[in-house]
């Protein structure tokens, strides 16, 4: 099956629902993607054609498939200790510099299935010890996947990047039927806490922050939408609080409420 069982039609459609739920463009390169990841669903629902399902979503009579259908046309590639320069500056310049209050929490505003919030708890834990007051919250416009990560079971290949020793001190390693996997330890997740949020749509009472990672997502939205979600992100940072974005991103002509300090990384002004 190919790009070629989605008109062009079929695919402005869902290009449009995308953008206006999600924040998210879809360029014309994404048709096949599109198709791909709707087309097993089509066949569980006895559909013919991806028109019928998106009359089916947009109808408002069944909002939990619009958000089966969102959570397969979102991204939700991750590991742990992704990009891990930026954990190297959690550590030091920010978690080694005084800091006033005893609360200290980041976000990691979109935490597909988890790994990036847990990679931040774990590195908190080692910094900051379990008595410390911190708390780590993860989001993520996909339901399924903030189910995953509330239950924090994972596949070892996504490990390559984890610190030594945080394996063995954070993870519990599966046995028998569940060999291949990890589970993250209790003390971690405990000072973890996730929920479905869409970036696009005025954010829920949450609190403010001392650091946020939005890393690899402003790449799917236009201009006018990121301008949009960093400025609600920038109204949940402390002052003087940090913003992480991805390597492959920049906040040129997004933002001036924050400072840039080094590629990738900005401080609220």
């Amino acid at each position: 099956m190919t790009a070629e069982m989605i008109s062009d039609h079929e695919f402005s459609l869902f290009q449009e629902l995308m953008h206006t739920l999600a924040g998210v463009y879809l360029p014309p390169n994404k048709k096949s993607l599109v198709w791909t990841r709707l087309s097993r669903r089509l066949r569980d629902l006895d559909m013919n054609c991806l028109g019928d399902y998106f009359r089916s979503i947009n109808s408002g009579r069944n909002p939990l498939e619009l958000q089966r259908a969102v959570d397969l046309l979102t991204t939700h590639e991750t590991y742990f200790f992704r990009e891990p320069q930026h954990f190297d500056f959690l550590v030091t310049p920010i978690l080694s510099a005084p800091r006033t209050g005893n609360d200290f929490r980041v976000w990691s505003a979109a935490s597909s299935t988890g790994e990036e919030a847990y990679s931040i708890a774990m590195l908190l834990m080692q910094q900051l010890g379990a008595t410390q007051s911190w708390q780590v919250f993860g989001s993520d416009i996909s339901i399924d996947a903030v189910e995953k990560a509330r239950a924090g079971i994972y596949r070892t290949q996504r490990i390559e990047h984890m610190p030594d020793g945080y394996l063995q001190r954070y993870c519990l390693r599966g046995i028998g039927r569940e060999e291949g996997t990890l589970r993250i330890k209790d003390e971690v997740i405990g000072h973890v806490r996730f929920a479905q949020i869409n970036l696009n749509r005025p954010l829920p009472d949450i609190g403010t922050f001392d650091v946020i990672f939005l890393r690899n997502v402003l790449i799917y939205f236009d201009t006018p939408t990121r301008q949009q979600v960093v400025e609600r992100l920038v109204q949940r940072l402390k002052p003087k609080g940090w913003l992480f974005i991805g390597h492959s991103e920049n906040l040129g002509n997004v933002t001036t409420s924050l400072r840039q300090c080094q590629p990738s990384i900005y401080r609220r002004t």
